[in-house]
């Protein structure tokens, strides 16, 4: 049985098996010691944005060779993934989550890519995925998905204003971009834009479309790193970007004009879920530093060690509800997509998505607590993981956004559960009417 959770591994594929168990080797004695040389072979200075460590390249040909490769891609997508089921994955990408900046890089399972790698895979024409998914696949090159903008609200993706114009055989694209994840890495090749080629149109969701745009295209100007409670994340980064009569050839639009919000859903399919997996992940590492630290001899205050205070036991103790909670809503959803797509799991998904990203944070907070000071410094990874899972309430849409639809799907039972108690109030009175 998988420690603390709800799955019986022994009782899924032996495939999986295979997998799960060499992912949490590959954690414990290859992704977790390796994270502070990372840090040390960081470039510096400018340097940040062109240095790749080396540790990385090592990590990732040492998982390819353990078959711990492209694991995010289930068995709708063939040869190009490991055929696993969300659930699987889900497993192992919440390994993932206790070393977040090594492990999903080093299996090319992290994002923006494989959000990225889904769209050409699925929607993609042969010359797109030659072009842009196979490299993508063999980890040689890397990508960033352009949607968010600095002038308007974004959730609502029918604001956003980036212009795309047809112009003979070409698109032609000016707007600014911000929040792109991964833009500033070296290796990123690529991006994929989000737009408007009909602005006109009365039906707001079909005025937008998707445009390949390879990144060396003229035009494109990176403005600025973006800074997450002052980490850059570099060398990948969340750049702001400016393109200004930006050019590229019709072949590159994706799926059709018209059909960007068509194909961001399905962007966001099982994806939509890949940020919770790691969030459980997280957590579990969050509270393991915690309970290391309250049980160090030397930590001691009042005459008695951190680990015998009350307060201190019952975190942990909340700290241990409240993943396990996360973890049933996450692979509840999982398995819900795994019988009934996205489409028919929008529930679920909608209640891990709003429920792990804060947990986490809460389980951070009481880890970072237990700590003093030391919590939110470089020489543990809590403070980091802090500023990385905030973010994660705005990513893939806002707490708000979920809830509003979460809350529309309960409502929509109301006719139903109002039938019902007239029911039993007619019933009632029934019997009342016969004493």
């Amino acid at each position: 049985m998988a420690t603390n959770s709800i799955v019986d591994i022994t009782k899924l594929s032996p495939k999986f098996q295979d997998l799960y168990a060499k992912a949490k080797d590959f954690l414990e004695n290859d992704c977790i010691p390796a994270e502070r040389i990372y840090n040390m072979q960081m470039g510096k200075g400018e340097d940040r944005w062109k240095v790749i460590p080396q540790v990385m390249e090592d990590l990732k040909a040492k998982a390819r060779s353990l078959g711990l490769w492209n694991l995010f891609l289930g068995v709708e997508y063939g040869a190009y993934g490991a055929g696993l089921t969300n659930v699987e994955y889900g497993l192992i990408a919440e390994l993932s989550g206790k070393a977040i900046r090594i492990m999903p890089e080093a299996m090319n399972c992290s994002a923006p890519d494989t959000g990225n790698m889904e769209v050409f895979a699925k929607y993609g024409t042969q010359a797109q995925k030659d072009k842009w998914l196979v490299p993508l696949l063999n980890g040689k090159i890397r990508s960033a998905f352009a949607m968010t903008e600095p002038l308007v609200a974004s959730s609502d993706a029918t604001n956003i204003e980036t212009n795309i114009r047809r112009e003979g055989n070409e698109y032609v694209i000016n707007g600014r971009k911000w929040w792109i994840s991964g833009a500033g890495d070296p290796r990123c090749a690529v991006y994929l834009v989000m737009g408007k080629t009909d602005p006109d149109n009365t039906n707001r969701h079909r005025q937008q479309s998707l445009v390949i745009v390879p990144a060396d295209t003229p035009g494109i100007t990176v403005v600025r790193p973006m800074q997450v409670f002052g980490y850059d994340d570099a060398p990948e980064g969340h750049m702001e970007l400016i393109f200004k009569d930006v050019r590229v050839p019709v072949e590159n639009i994706v799926l059709g004009e018209g059909r960007g919000f068509e194909v961001i859903q399905g962007r966001l399919g099982p994806g939509r879920i890949h940020h919770c997996m790691r969030c459980i992940g997280m957590s579990e590492r969050g509270l393991e530093l915690m309970i290391a630290r309250v049980t160090d001899p030397s930590r001691r205050t009042f005459g008695k060690g951190l680990s015998e205070h009350g307060t201190v036991v019952a975190d942990i103790a909340q700290s241990r509800i409240e993943i396990d909670q996360a973890r049933f809503l996450v692979l509840n959803a999982a398995q819900k997509i795994d019988e009934a797509k996205a489409k028919g799991a929008m529930k679920e998904i909608s209640m891990a998505k709003i429920a792990a990203p804060n947990m986490l944070l809460r389980v951070l907070d009481r880890a970072m607590q237990a700590h003093g000071a030391a919590g939110i410094s470089q020489d543990f990874p809590l403070a980091h993981f802090y500023a990385s899972a905030r973010t994660l309430r705005y990513a893939d849409g806002p707490d708000e956004v979920h809830r509003n639809q979460l809350g529309k799907s309960e409502l929509k039972r109301a006719a139903e559960i109002v039938q019902k108690m007239k029911e039993q109030k007619a019933k009632s009175e029934e019997l009342i009417s016969k004493l």
